[in-house]
């Protein structure tokens, strides 16, 4: 049987990458870290780590039994949590990821309500794009989750989700472009002209787009800071397609946008595994779908 403190290093070095941030993060000495990943090497009878210099990265085997350890831990933080409601221990703390526009925009308003509603629960809050939040789900280290996807995006494995926004999409252009003066977005006018885009995510939702349209955009640069492509975009070095969400946390004074139609992205709330959730994660679950479907 596989010792859960050895399982625990291995997840902890798949998910940090050095084993020095490994034993930070589950507050070991690196030496304990090492013991216990030597120790899982021999009684699993896997080759789990490969040398690098002087550092360490799994193998393939490592790999596998990382991410299903991952899942182990995570439901094991469930059943934890899940114990302590039903037996009062529950203290109402629940960990939250969102991703950083909603962050800044539906959370504070969510936060507000649950004071007013809830005013037991305390809150921790981490800002995580959807793949991280998934991950940190599945590894127990979040209770619940505000992520976001395209339409065609599938949910990862494990994760239940459940729309409560619709964020529209807009083309972005610098003050004093033809995009200013557009009524009606066709992005086939823009088919010369260099693009700027954001995470792997919106980038693989903007191809899908323009090839909609019938043209492959001309990439010019890509940041997963929506502050800094509006930059670019003010500058005149290109236009990009944006979230609602992201231009109400900040627009650049610099650029002018316009809804292209029929384009959005889902806002969901996501959870790992299958209900009953502890009370209090059911509460900021409603409150956050609450906030969001009301689009403050």
């Amino acid at each position: 049987m596989i010792d859960l403190r050895r399982l625990e290093a291995l997840v902890a070095l798949h998910q940090t990458g050095t084993v020095s941030a490994a034993a930070a993060r589950l507050h070991y000495g690196q030496p304990t870290v090492s013991h216990h990943l030597r120790r899982l090497e021999a009684e699993t009878g896997a080759v789990l780590l490969q040398r690098v210099g002087r550092g360490v990265r799994l193998t393939p085997d490592g790999e596998r039994l990382a991410r299903r350890g991952e899942e182990v831990l995570g439901l094991l933080a469930r059943a934890e949590a899940e114990l302590a409601a039903a037996t009062g221990l529950q203290s109402g703390r629940v960990r939250l990821a969102a991703f950083p526009s909603g962050a800044a925009t539906l959370v504070p308003h969510a936060v507000a309500l649950l004071a007013g509603q809830h005013p037991g629960i305390t809150l921790d809050l981490t800002e995580a794009e959807p793949p991280e939040a998934a991950a940190l789900l599945r590894a127990g280290s979040i209770d619940v989750a505000l992520t976001f996807a395209y339409p065609d995006q599938a949910e990862p494995d494990g994760i239940a989700s459940t729309p409560v926004h619709d964020d529209p999409l807009f083309l972005v252009g610098a003050v004093g472009s033809d995009v200013a003066g557009a009524e009606a977005v066709d992005l086939a006018r823009y088919a010369e002209t260099r693009w700027i885009t954001g995470c792997e995510r919106c980038r693989r939702e903007l191809l899908a787009l323009c090839a909609d349209a019938g043209f492959e955009p001309l990439i010019a640069f890509a940041s997963d800071d929506y502050v800094a492509v509006q930059s670019l975009v003010a500058t005149g070095l290109g236009v990009t397609v944006l979230p609602g969400l992201a231009l109400r946390a900040h627009q650049h004074a610099g650029v002018v946008r316009r809804p292209v139609p029929g384009a959005y992205r889902r806002v969901q709330v996501s959870t790992y595994g299958a209900p009953p959730h502890p009370p209090a994660v059911d509460a900021v679950a409603r409150v956050l779908a609450q906030v969001a479907a009301a689009g403050r």
